[in-house]
């Protein structure tokens, strides 16, 4: 039920994409005043994020740091708060939600006067626990980093989680993906999460790219910033492009990685990214001497084993280290392209656990479904209540059920038409929109958006949920944009490339001319030899 999800459990993981981060404990809580102020300052000469300003209908006020699922240290040493805002700016003495401000100062002594405010992934993450992506990626070298929990996300207030919904997701590997009954027990959880929302009194239409660009643009005139610079991942970057056409004064530059286009945003191209990344995985192997005389044919071995399953899956069971019971999984022809889409992440070990499958051993790739759902970092983290507020007003209103099978056969010739309408983390796309039931965004949400602000497109060569050919589809409307594809790494460059990293870092120093001779030196992953 989201857009991007989670790769599987690895030694270093920052990131979900987009939601859930594997392997910490749920519930501890980093409350606290900072200790160490973000020294960038605002208007009259205080610190960042330490004086309460209103601008327009909004209001900044200092305050602790925001509860978080897991520890980040890093929110010691900054500087927190909350923006106060209208639900539904269209009511004008409405209700008003509060949503989590934290400033990460910059490492220099001397930082530089436009900070960064950090974009994150889903739709539905918390910026906040992205902290720790950024700072290992040294965005805060130079400059302080805010960031703010988008309305709806786990430190807002209210906070829309449904984890109903997360709970589902897992317990649905069990089941077959494309039939009726799955289906209803879907929507039904849908059904279940939207309840729980307006429960909390929320407006389910108030929740979607419109009202979080003004958040922002709120924010940074509370905050007293003349300039800042933008950095979205994933989701972000669909965020991003909005933002920076809705409210474009005050954005010195923007960086977008794993992009999104909001113009084609929905299932059509979520198959053509699933397309793009799995060839450029392939092709690695292909060209690495080892891999492809272990693991010939390995393209031709994916796309049959796809039909093959979605015409009779196989069922196993795996124990999970996160979970204490054995855990069924029900691997058809879905199932492993969902797999795949995220196991560019891990894209070493995806030739040897294709080979197992392909001689009778589902055991890897079920266990890392299952790793991945099943982890105590998957479940309530997630904003359902932003989701659908974007898929269901964003998405839904301007693609059919029958553009998402065109785009599916278009990319995936071979699959059966019974897999098309339910394109990699969309299942049930449109059902879960008409139980949602918010209003249409306008027309125009659907625009490309045409800017001459400095932009940087980052894509991943593996990237398997955001199209590579994303950058630069954007950047034809972007008259002062670079456009970069980093070989090898799969969705959201910035958290697994040092590359990346510091070509981003290089970008907001210079942003219409960034370093990117890193690239020259990129080498593809060793691919496992099975014995």
């Amino acid at each position: 039920m989201m857009s991007l999800s989670p790769p599987p459990p690895r030694p270093r993981r920052f990131r979900r994409l987009p939601a859930a981060l594997a392997g910490a404990t749920a519930g501890a809580l980093v409350v606290g005043l900072a200790a160490m102020p973000a020294r960038a300052e605002s208007g009259a000469g205080a610190p960042l994020g330490t004086v309460a300003r209103t601008a327009g209908g909004a209001h900044f006020e200092p305050g602790p740091c925001p509860r978080t699922a897991d520890p980040i240290p890093d929110l010691a040493r900054a500087y927190c708060g909350t923006l106060t805002v209208p639900e539904n700016r269209s009511h004008r003495h409405g209700r008003r939600i509060t949503l989590a401000v934290a400033i990460i100062p910059a490492v220099t002594g001397r930082p530089a006067p436009d900070p960064i405010v950090w974009l994150a992934g889903g739709p539905g993450d918390d910026a906040v626990s992205e902290i720790p992506m950024a700072v290992a990626g040294g965005l805060n070298r130079d400059r302080d980093v805010i960031f703010m929990s988008q309305r709806g996300t786990y430190s807002a207030d209210p906070e829309l989680t449904c984890p109903n919904i997360d709970e589902f997701n897992a317990r649905a590997l069990g089941l077959v993906s494309n039939v009726q009954s799955t289906r209803r027990l879907h929507v039904e959880a849908t059904r279940e999460c939207r309840a729980r929302v307006v429960a909390r009194g929320a407006d389910p239409g108030a929740y979607n790219d419109i009202e979080s660009s003004a958040d922002y643009d709120d924010l940074r005139k509370a905050l007293g910033i003349r300039k800042w610079n933008v950095f979205g991942i994933s989701y972000g970057t669909h965020l991003a492009l909005n933002y920076m056409r809705l409210h474009p004064d005050g954005i010195r530059s923007v960086g977008i990685d794993g992009v999104l286009p909001p113009s084609l945003a929905g299932g059509a191209i979520t198959w053509k990214a699933a397309r793009e990344g799995f060839d450029g995985l392939f092709k690695a192997c292909e060209q690495q001497t080892a891999c492809n005389t272990r693991y010939p044919n390995l393209k031709s071995t994916f796309l049959r084993l796809v039909s093959e399953l979605e015409a009779h899956p196989v069922t196993t069971t795996v124990t999970v280290p996160v979970h204490p019971e054995p855990v069924k999984v029900v691997l058809d022809g879905s199932n492993l392209v969902t797999w795949l889409t995220s196991a560019t992440h891990v894209a070493a070990g995806v030739p040897r656990s294709l080979d197992e499958l392909a001689h009778g051993n589902p055991r890897r790739i079920a266990e890392q479904l299952a790793g991945g759902k099943y982890s105590p970092a998957a479940i309530g983290r997630t904003s359902h209540g932003l989701v659908y507020g974007i898929f269901c007003s964003q998405w839904t209103p301007y693609e059919s059920r029958a553009d998402i099978i065109r785009g599916g056969r278009q990319a995936f010739p071979t699959f059966p038409r019974s897999m098309l309408a339910n394109a990699p983390q969309l299942a049930w796309l449109h059902d879960d929109c008409r139980a949602w039931d918010v209003p249409a965004a306008p027309p125009w949400i659907r625009d490309v958006t045409r800017s001459d602000i400095p932009t940087l497109a980052l894509s991943g060569g593996f990237d398997a949920q955001t199209a590579p050919s994303n950058g630069a589809y954007v950047a034809r409307t972007l008259s002062r944009s670079t456009a970069v594809t980093v070989p090898y790494v799969a969705h959201v460059v910035f958290a697994d490339s040092t590359c990346a990293q510091t070509i981003t870092r290089s970008f907001f120093d210079t942003p219409t001319a960034p370093n990117t001779s890193c690239l020259a030196g990129l080498r593809p992953p060793t691919f496992e030899i099975a014995p």
